[in-house]
């Protein structure tokens, strides 16, 4: 297995998130505890959410200034705790809020092509509904201070199609969400943004499970779908992460940026 990518933070870098407060959803595993630990190592103080208080814990507890963050259990399939979570997001930031950091999200093995109401409806609350939720009870005191970043996980199987049925839907209607989002908070201050990541294994999540599980899928995967022979690591989506944290995506609002080592196929051309 390829050893994963070391992070190291320039200083001129690291000063832009220093003493930041972001919140960051899908911490307690994956993409979203190897991007909180990346943001905590910067010098951020964190909100970390997900449903497994026990593994947000030991996130905080791993990261660089364990005192600096809190972990808020809650299942965003929820309503009320969404809004319980948005206010200790503002309390822990003395409602100075920096950003979000969309992490929560998946296919939540969803797989039915003729997938039923009910499930799609799941998808879309945790893929979508969440997001634009928690965006609308913290993006109004942002754009009062006239400064924030939303930065949503998305897929490059929103324009590729090459998962579920669900799960391609979810992440197209994610990445149509912050296209729109980020013009309208144009000026704002308030810049959305997201990334449309290939394939990539990170600590527990659905790649370096089934790599466990079914090796011979994955490599048939890799052969025939990645260019560089490998699936991608967490850490290589961290520092595009943690551009799109900082004020220095000024010019990034609406953007869903590709992040996939040539295994997109699509493009867009406007003329």
């Amino acid at each position: 297995m390829p050893t994963e990518p070391t992070l190291s933070l320039s200083e001129p870098f690291a000063a832009f998130l220093r003493d930041r407060c972001y919140l960051v959803t899908g911490a307690s595993r994956g993409l979203g505890a190897v991007a909180a630990t990346a943001l905590a190592a910067g010098g951020a103080r964190l909100v970390l959410a997900a449903r497994d208080r026990d593994a947000l814990e030991r996130v905080r507890a791993g990261s660089c200034h364990p005192e600096h963050h809190v972990c808020v259990a809650a299942d965003l399939r929820q309503t009320e705790q969404i809004a319980g979570l948005a206010v200790a997001a503002e309390t822990h930031a003395h409602g100075t809020l920096d950003g979000i950091l969309h992490v929560a999200g998946g296919g939540l093995g969803l797989r039915e092509p003729l997938i039923a109401a009910a499930d799609l409806e799941t998808l879309f609350r945790v893929n979508v509904v969440a997001a634009a939720e928690l965006n609308r009870r913290l993006v109004p005191g942002m754009v009062t201070r006239r400064s924030g970043c939303l930065v949503h996980v998305g897929s490059i199987a929103g324009s590729e199609a090459v998962a579920s049925v669900g799960y391609n839907t979810v992440k197209a209607a994610l990445s149509a969400y912050v296209r729109s989002l980020g013009q309208h908070l144009s000026g704002s201050g308030v810049v959305a943004t997201g990334i449309l990541p290939g394939a990539f294994r990170a600590p527990g999540n659905s790649w370096e499970r089934l790599e466990a599980g079914k090796p011979d899928v994955v490599q048939k995967f890799i052969a025939e779908r990645l260019p560089r022979g490998r699936l991608g690591e967490a850490a290589e989506l961290v520092p595009l992460i943690l551009f799109l944290c900082s004020p220095a995506a000024s010019m990034m609002g609406g953007c869903m940026v590709p992040i996939d080592a040539g295994e997109g196929k699509s493009y867009a051309a406007t003329g």
